[in-house]
């Protein structure tokens, strides 16, 4: 009965995968919707689903198609709870995936290129800032690297014009900044923060 999520950027979205009798199979995206999604994202402990995605946005997988108009109302513990048919008329191009509150994405904004701006991240289904009082050589070297964007040049400083705020502290060079200590919407350490900017050497896009 193990589920997984692959093809995304971070364990909590991606391409929903099943697996049954040893073989990993995907979902198809027919009447595929939000409670559907919720289940799988707690059932990953990723939280809840702040995205339902349709027609293989994380690409096409591989083997079975083992669901299909899969119906759960959103409470159930884990998918194969959840009412679906077995009989399928559907082929990879529609795989259905999911994206979890606790997948976090990053953005460079208000830049010249992808590679410069406003730091940004996508969490919990809103874009937020990301408080400037622990924003370091460390942290903004994950996020260059993380973007495919090199590594640091500068670091501005922006206005925090989002609703929410995060705070990353990095001990060391860890994978993304999700690896980091990060807090999300504490008041304290963000105090007469600025918004953190980067400005990397590589450029983006």
């Amino acid at each position: 009965r193990a589920l997984r999520l692959v093809g995304g950027r971070s364990r909590c979205e991606g391409r929903v995968e099943l697996e049954q009798e040893g073989t990993w199979g995907t979902v198809c995206d027919d009447s595929w919707d939000i409670p559907d999604a919720d289940v799988v994202c707690r059932q990953l402990q990723c939280g809840y689903a702040v995205r339902a995605h349709g027609n293989a946005a994380f690409g096409r997988g591989h083997g079975p198609i083992l669901r299909d108009e899969v119906g759960c109302e959103g409470h159930e513990r884990d998918l194969w709870e959840c009412p679906a048919t077995l009989e399928h008329d559907c082929s990879h191009k529609e795989d259905a995936g999911v994206v979890c509150s606790e997948h976090q994405e990053w953005r460079l904004s208000g830049g010249q290129d992808g590679c410069a701006g406003r730091v940004e991240v996508f969490f919990r289904g809103t874009w937020s800032t990301v408080c400037n009082s622990t924003w370091y050589e460390t942290e903004a070297t994950v996020l260059c690297r993380t973007l495919g964007c090199g590594d640091v040049l500068q670091r501005p400083s922006f206005g925090h014009t989002l609703p929410g705020k995060m705070v990353y502290m990095c001990g060391s060079l860890q994978p993304s900044l999700a690896q980091c200590r990060w807090t999300f919407n504490k008041s304290a350490p963000c105090y007469q923060s600025w918004a953190a900017g980067v400005i990397c050497n590589g450029t983006g896009f």
